[in-house]
């Protein structure tokens, strides 16, 4: 690949060159073009969390439990956990959680489609929603999966858009968070530092690392939004549902100390 982008100076074609010079200039030249081309070529460096690593595990039907949906909001299927998007609700882990990283891959069905995770839901806030039986949504920090057809959706209805992303937004619901800039223009949202989410049709990947009060996001193999302050950092994880249909998969967590 290297030898496709270099072009040899004209000094380094001169008979007169000590050929032990020539071979070490050509060296040096060589990797300098490389580096360049590769830059050029490839762009920001992407990586992906080793969740078959020790210490995962994934999650699965058993780990969790019905909020206030509907019986057939929530299906899993070959692996899959799919969502009808009715009515607003949440699926939340039996299981609570503190110092924890998340891996999971998601795909909106529709154009326009809206649902996130949400990290550290309180347990009142649970329970009030089960209480109550009717459409809500919980305390937490909530990761937004937003389908870039929203702001289109939104600009038709002749309302402003400036206020959220379709790329990653990171903000406390019920919850305080002090998000890492870039932020929403009220200043209550992490806005995503770069846009590399796929549209509805195509699946994404989110790491998530929930530490000590501080949420980060990777989208696709990049962190790209984020926030801290949160306290208590505990809490349980939810999946939303919001109005659209959207698919799960690849589940997976690891407890840190």
């Amino acid at each position: 690949m290297w030898g496709n982008c270099l072009t040899i100076p004209a000094v380094l074609r001169d008979p007169a060159m000590p050929r032990s010079v020539l071979i070490v200039l050509l060296t040096c030249s060589s990797l300098i073009a490389g580096w360049s081309a590769c830059s050029a070529q490839e762009g920001a460096i992407q990586a992906r969390i080793d969740d078959q690593a020790p210490g995962w595990r994934s999650l699965g039907p058993d780990d969790f439990e019905k909020v206030n949906s509907a019986d057939d909001t929530w299906n899993w299927k070959d692996g899959v956990l799919h969502c009808t998007g009715l009515p607003i609700s949440v699926l939340a882990t039996k299981q609570s959680f503190q110092n924890v990283e998340i891996v999971v891959e998601w795909m909106h069905e529709k154009s326009a489609g809206n649902s996130g995770l949400f990290v550290w839901v309180t347990p009142d806030s649970l329970a009030r929603l089960r209480a109550k039986g009717k459409p809500g949504l919980p305390h937490g920090i909530e990761v937004q999966m937003l389908d870039h057809g929203y702001t289109a959706m939104i600009e038709a209805r002749g309302k402003p858009t400036d206020w959220f992303g379709t790329n990653g937004d990171v903000f406390g619901a019920g919850r305080d968070l002090k998000p890492f800039p870039p932020t929403s223009p009220n200043g209550q949202r992490s806005f995503p530092r770069k846009h590399l989410c796929n549209g509805h049709g195509s699946w994404n990947h989110y790491y998530i690392r929930a530490i000590n009060g501080e949420v980060r996001l990777w989208v696709n193999g990049e962190e790209v939004s984020g926030g801290n302050g949160v306290s208590p950092a505990s809490g349980y994880l939810c999946l939303e549902s919001e109005g659209s249909p959207i698919q799960f998969r690849k589940l997976r967590v690891r407890e840190l100390p």
